[in-house]
């Protein structure tokens, strides 16, 4: 099977070839048939290394591989990593630390010794030792690592290196043929060919920023690192995490934009961490469709809708509150929340930025410096109080729910730290619209369209005030974050 498709393949290719479709490469090296992408390995391999990194694990520790499960948070040992087992045959304990190896590749970016590679390959190594394709083998030295896009730096001491040579990744287009180089499984100098199969890939839980090049070309545990090159030979991508079923390749890959990996490169290489950006906004989940456009009164999609603003973060001082849709950042267009995030990410703390928002379904334009992006972030402002008061049978069948005033020792059971008073779910009813949009007992209802809500009476009062109208947004806030609820309600 595997042949078939590689003589289909090659079948395919020669008859664009004869079509005169596919030019030759910059540079000496002429692309035919018989070579192949040989001109890629040629200019690559010498500059691609692989990567043995060691770490001293405690006797005890639990390290279960599930091959099903490939994006969780240590990808060296449930991954990439080739795993000692913890426990000598017959259950006996350990006594002692031993000592577990990982693998992976990388790529030499600087004469004197530079390497680019993914966080998950050196995370918590204690010892990384790079080979290159001449066979000789170096201590290596983190420079820095940012889990946030699994970009990492690392160095060697040596001069007159071979290096690759980058391109830039935003002039893809999706069809364009690629080339991954690494050492899946330990097998050094492994070449495999494909297509780039889309482009921006976001929400795969991979990284907090994400903007993924998807490739069909076989990656395999062992190439993460490694480069994904064009048919130049310059390097386009990090070849990062694949999606399987079984561990091994399926025809889905991803890799870092190399743009992306310079810059945080640049980063790690002069400061050891990379800041970014914060506007200090919740930003609801899911896009900004034309029904929820029109019910903050907008006549067109697209943008960011926000759901919660920071207490003294940049975008409380800036004036922006939970209901604004962002339609622009610095004159640009925002489509969504994914490639928002990203792009005040790249910007640096202290800038001041210009944002065009709609509020009441009125343009506004907005200017906000941004701050650092925090360790841990911050809790939405609450908001003010209300008449307590009861839900009538008509109101809480309009949208499904029960709810009741809670106090603060309730909220803390609830998981809710730091408030002192708030309007609980507890219970949605089976078929109703609050269940429709995935509410659950024990989410606060915090507002109702632009409306504050800290009590029932609050509630109460804006369910009837809003009476007849086809769309309710509800201001919801679970354990998770705080997001709005569009409710279709079922007026009597």
């Amino acid at each position: 099977m595997k042949i078939l498709s590689g003589v289909a393949n090659l079948i395919l290719f020669g008859m664009v070839l004869s079509a005169g479709a596919l030019a030759a490469p910059a540079g000496d090296d002429g692309f035919d048939l018989r070579n192949g992408f040989a001109h890629v390995a040629q200019r690559a391999i010498p500059a691609v290394v692989f990567i043995q990194v060691e770490k001293q694990v405690s006797p005890g520790a639990n390290f279960s591989f599930s091959p099903e499960d490939l994006f969780g948070q240590d990808f060296m040992e449930r991954f990439f990593g080739r795993r000692l087992p913890t426990q000598p045959r017959g259950g006996e304990r350990r006594q002692r630390p031993f000592t577990q190896t990982g693998q992976g590749s990388g790529f030499i970016i600087t004469k004197d010794g530079y390497i680019l590679t993914n966080t998950h390959v050196i995370d918590g190594a204690d010892k990384i030792t790079v080979r290159l394709n001449d066979g000789k083998e170096y201590l290596a030295k983190r420079i820095g690592a940012d889990d946030r896009t699994e970009v990492a730096v690392i160095k060697i001491e040596a001069k007159d290196l071979p290096t690759v040579e980058l391109g830039d990744a935003s002039k893809l287009r999706i069809g364009e043929w690629v080339v991954a180089i690494g050492n899946p499984f330990g097998l050094s100098e492994t070449l495999t060919v494909g297509v780039v199969s889309a482009l921006g890939r976001k929400n795969m839980g991979i990284t907090d920023y994400e903007d993924f090049i998807q490739t069909d070309a076989a990656i395999n545990p062992g190439n993460s690192g490694g480069p994904l090159l064009n048919i130049d030979g310059r390097v386009i991508g990090i070849n990062t995490a694949i999606f399987s079923r079984s561990g091994g390749y399926m025809g889905i890959g991803f890799a870092v934009p190399i743009d992306m990996a310079v810059a945080v490169k640049e980063q790690l290489i002069a400061h050891g961490k990379v800041t970014r950006g914060y506007l200090g906004i919740a930003m609801n989940p899911g896009e900004v469709d034309e029904d929820v456009a029109r019910s903050f009164g907008l006549d067109s999609a697209g943008g960011v809708l926000i759901a919660d603003v920071m207490p003294d973060g940049a975008a409380a001082k800036a004036g922006l509150k939970a209901g604004d849709i962002i339609r622009e950042l610095n004159g640009q267009k925002v489509s969504d929340s994914a490639s928002f995030r990203a792009a005040i990410a790249r910007i640096q703390p202290g800038t001041v930025i210009e944002l065009g928002i709609y509020r009441d379904g009125k343009k506004q334009t907005i200017k906000a410096k941004l701050d650092a992006v925090p360790e841990k972030p911050g809790q939405p402002a609450s908001s003010g109080e209300g008449e307590e008061d009861a839900l009538d049978e008509e109101m809480a069948s309009v949208i499904g729910v029960e709810v009741a005033n809670a106090d603060a020792a309730e909220l803390q059971r609830w998981g809710y730290e730091g408030r002192n008073h708030g309007v609980v779910i507890t219970e949605v009813l089976t078929g109703s619209p609050a269940e429709h949009e995935g509410l659950r007992p024990g989410f606060l209802i915090i507002g109702v369209n632009q409306r504050q809500v800290e009590k029932v009476g609050d509630l109460a009062a804006a369910l009837k005030a809003a009476k007849g109208e086809k769309i309710i947004r509800l201001r919801v806030q679970s354990p998770d974050g705080t997001r709005y609820a569009f409710i279709k309600p079922e007026w009597e």
